[in-house]
């Protein structure tokens, strides 16, 4: 049996019968996964070596995954699931729209230039003109994901009267790519070391000055 498939659906050939089973046993291999892929980059990871670290036979993989495409592509999908939910935890009635983006854009920030995030943006990019669906995934857990859950969010601040914005998905694209400034590129291509904290807190700080200056009510 191939380890590659391009497969995209995310449920893979079979299941075992019992969801809490179910769900246990493939929290396992995603966290199998994710040690063997992030210790041996996408192209190095195998199926043996990913059912050896999971505790697990190949063959159970396989009934939960088609293949390491797919496997893959559950991890990513499940880390950046992770990943917004403990960006977006606010109160969306929160009146003081400086103060809450603020502490979206710093939360956002220190999952961007965190070492695991930019490793596995590097083995998405890495992999993604082989199989798209890899790609394609991130781009859509990951960017579209945080992009509509901050739309959302905007939508609501400016129905308050907190803000003022017009279309709500460009709006929130515009801040994530204000906050990141050049610290995440710099990161990426191994140009720079990391961020500290204070660099960090400025480039969202003068973000979100800007992202009001264009937004904001009164100003």
């Amino acid at each position: 049996m191939s380890e590659v498939s391009t497969d995209s659906r995310g449920t893979g050939t079979g299941a075992p019968v019992g969801a809490e089973h179910e769900s246990g046993k493939r929290r396992t291999i995603i966290d199998g996964a994710r040690r063997v892929f992030f210790d041996k980059g996408f192209d190095g990871a195998s199926m043996d070596e990913i059912a050896r670290t999971s505790g697990v036979s190949k063959a159970t993989i396989y009934s939960y995954f088609a293949g390491k495409v797919e496997l893959f592509q559950a991890l990513v999908e499940v880390d950046r699931r992770k990943s917004a939910e403990r960006l977006f935890e606010y109160d969306p009635a929160d009146a003081d729209v400086e103060s809450l983006l603020k502490r979206i854009g710093e939360s956002f920030m220190a999952m961007m230039v965190s070492p695991e995030h930019i490793r596995l943006i590097r083995m998405v990019i890495g992999a993604a003109e082989q199989f798209p669906a890899i790609g394609r995934t991130f781009f859509e857990a990951g960017p579209c994901q945080g992009g509509r859950r901050l739309a959302d969010l905007l939508a609501r601040q400016t129905a308050l009267g907190h803000l003022k914005v017009d279309d709500f998905e460009l709006a929130a694209f515009q801040f994530f790519n204000l906050c990141q400034g050049n610290l995440v590129k710099g990161l990426l291509f191994g140009t720079q070391r990391p961020p500290t904290q204070d660099e960090m807190r400025a480039t969202v700080a003068a973000a979100v000055r800007v992202f009001l200056a264009g937004y904001g009510v009164g100003r």
